[in-house]
């Protein structure tokens, strides 16, 4: 690793950009954890109703914007666009760069600047509420999340937010993590995975995709076996079990709903059909 300076002679001439609804109570974390190292912090809100607006301007950030939702990669699109930079960086409202990330980050970038066509990696953590930092058998995924826009950007899938390469990237992984706090309560994980599995019916519907009986039947059984053991949830207790469970329901719920779909589109066929004869 490349030596940190004691004193940085600038901020890194990065934006971040965060994309968020009704996070008062986590978006401090996010906010804080990059204030002071970067050159921009922009936010896009899509309609809060609580203090996240106002607490987003008092801690600092350059831009506070709102954005009609239309799905995670349009809104990640759209806040990619306000920013002033090449060199992105992408964190949620429940995310927090830790510290140990943080000096990575300043140390590749501070002597020189990478070429446009690098990217890098972030190992995002999974932390159940309310952990104050990550078990060692945390499950943890690592997206692309800090890239220059000349050679990459967000899809524009309403569910799937992950960054595509414009061109060959040479991808780079960190070792520090950024901690993800996903779900605040068993309520608002319900909802929320309520609300995914939706917009992933829809998305899928879209495309064609169909979903068997037999897939509707089997596949809760082996998503749960697949976020118990190959994810680690069992590392969490009882919280990992409840995690487990409602991701095999999310999963039911998502080709039920998509089946339902499938069956309206089926009868507005139908009553087409007989308004036209």
């Amino acid at each position: 690793m490349k030596k940190l300076p004691r004193k940085l002679p600038r901020k890194l001439p990065f934006s971040v950009f965060i994309i968020c609804k009704n996070e008062a109570d986590r978006i401090a974390l996010t906010i804080n954890s990059v204030r002071g190292w970067v050159d921009e912090i922009v936010v896009v809100d899509s309609g809060s109703t609580d203090a996240t607006i106002e607490i987003a301007k008092k801690l600092g950030a350059d831009k506070v914007l709102f954005n009609e939702w239309s799905g995670y990669g349009e809104q990640k699109i759209f806040a990619e666009s306000q920013c002033r930079n090449d060199w992105v960086l992408n964190l949620d409202a429940d995310e927090e760069i830790s510290p140990a990330l943080r000096d990575e980050i300043l140390a590749e970038f501070t002597s020189e600047m990478p070429a446009t066509n690098h990217a890098y990696q972030l190992r995002c953590v999974i932390m159940t509420m309310p952990q104050k930092k990550p078990s060692p058998l945390a499950y943890v995924n690592a997206p692309i999340r800090l890239y220059n826009r000349q050679s990459a950007s967000f899809s524009s899938s309403t569910v799937h937010d992950s960054v595509i390469p414009k061109q060959g990237l040479t991808i780079k992984k960190f070792a520090g993590d950024v901690f993800h706090r996903s779900f605040r309560s068993e309520e608002h994980m319900v909802a929320k995975l309520n609300d995914y599995s939706s917009m992933q019916a829809a998305e899928m519907l879209a495309k064609g995709r169909k979903a068997s009986i037999a897939r509707c039947i089997f596949e809760p059984y082996t998503m749960f076996l697949k976020s118990y053991f190959l994810r680690k949830n069992f590392a969490y207790g009882f919280a990992g079990f409840s995690l487990s469970r409602n991701y095999a329901h999310y999963r039911f719920l998502r080709l039920a709903k998509l089946r339902e779909l499938w069956a309206l589109e089926k009868l507005k066929k139908i009553d087409s059909r007989k308004e036209n004869s």
